[in-house]
């Protein structure tokens, strides 16, 4: 189970943008790729601006990573609903991710510097 799922440190800076302001940026992010589906990146929570984020009542549950919490985000430019997650406890074989915060591109800009 979840042996399709690769986690490895991300080379490089990497950094999240959202209304104008710079949400989080890491040289610790790491990369999980999943099957074919495009990598995504986990910042570690310490550096991520957690003032921007807001707990949201969402959350889903993945049969290889285990239970996901959402995050919305807060900026001068309004609010993101949902567009960040984390697995705060993901099974065991993931736990490289554990206290981690990953972002949807296609709310925000996730990008390598």
């Amino acid at each position: 189970m979840g042996e399709h799922i690769r986690i490895r440190n991300a080379s490089g800076k990497w950094v999240v943008r959202a209304g104008g302001a710079i949400v989080a940026e890491s040289s610790e992010a790491k990369e999980l790729t999943e099957g074919d589906m495009p990598a995504v990146i986990y910042f570690p929570r310490g550096d991520v601006g957690m003032a921007f984020l807001e707990a949201s009542d969402s959350a889903t549950r993945c049969p290889y990573k285990g239970q996901a919490s959402y995050f919305n985000i807060s900026t001068a430019a309004g609010d993101i609903p949902d567009a960040a997650w984390s697995y705060e406890t993901p099974l065991e074989r993931l736990s490289d991710i554990a206290g981690h915060i990953a972002f949807y591109g296609d709310k925000v800009t996730v990008e390598q510097l």
